[in-house]
């Protein structure tokens, strides 16, 4: 097994979490990472609030085992609906959307994540909580359209047509709320959009929820040897094959060792 000291942790059960290791990587990269994609429990999204908190916990549970500085649950439906709930014996942090920074500069806001996220009644009250008086101010809108565009590899390797899915997502968006001038990136696919969504519309101001987790756990971590250890749970309907291909498809090289949680 591959050695890392004092190690960040990052999860989730799908593939856009890897934009986490890459930010943090880029970030801090002395800092030795743990990268757990619990393909056995994909997706997150679709389970209820009592599922959500047995897997996840499990995944807690198994990456406190590699003696993390600290443990990033890099899923935004979890984040929201769980978070506060969860037990670990190290900080654990999630990926939430950051509402408040947004509203400070924008007149309107937009909150892009899947469907599962963005019609919840957990994303409800998280809104409502961090708007207050200005919740009308922000509009939660379904973006699972351009999710699909990084699970399917559309981005890379059919472009024009990821760049005119975009455009018109943007264009629709933009007609049913005008006065949207800001969007949160909340769900961690979305970022590898970013170059795309910029080129379509250069005048809104995009807030990943990764960008400020980072900085919270900068004066936690260790310096190491840059280490990245990827690590993936599998089943028979997700097979670690399938998302060792998803990852070359998306050209990242990273070596990942089969693990079961128990």
């Amino acid at each position: 097994m591959t050695s890392v000291r004092r190690p960040i942790a990052v999860f989730d059960a799908g593939l856009g979490s890897y934009s986490a290791v890459e930010l943090l990587h880029r970030r801090l990269p002395d800092r030795d990472i743990v990268y757990l994609a619990d393909r056995a429990s994909f997706p997150y999204g679709a389970k209820d609030r009592a599922e959500l908190l047995a897997v996840v916990g499990r995944a807690v549970r198994f990456l406190a085992g590699y003696e993390p500085s600290a443990i990033l649950l890099a899923s935004n439906a979890p984040s929201v609906t769980i978070l506060d709930d969860l037990r670990s014996p190290v900080p654990i942090f999630g990926v939430r959307p950051p509402v408040q920074a947004a509203l400070a500069v924008a007149r309107e806001v937009a909150v892009l994540g899947v469907r599962s996220l963005v019609e919840s009644a957990e994303l409800t009250e998280f809104l409502r909580q961090e708007a207050g008086s200005e919740l009308g101010r922000v509009h939660a809108v379904n973006a699972s359209a351009l999710v699909e565009l990084v699970e399917s590899g559309d981005f890379l390797f059919r472009r024009e047509h990821t760049a005119q899915v975009i455009g018109d997502f943007l264009d629709t968006l933009l007609e049913t709320h005008p006065e949207i001038n800001a969007v949160t990136l909340s769900s961690t696919h979305l970022p590898w959009l970013r170059d795309y969504i910029e080129r379509a519309r250069p005048e809104l101001q995009l807030f990943d929820p990764i960008e400020g987790v980072v900085d919270q756990i900068r004066p936690l971590s260790t310096p190491g040897t840059g280490t990245v250890l990827g690590l993936v749970t599998e089943n028979d309907r997700y097979p670690a094959t399938e998302f060792r291909s998803m990852l070359a498809r998306l050209e990242i090289d990273l070596e990942l060792e089969s693990v079961v949680i128990p």
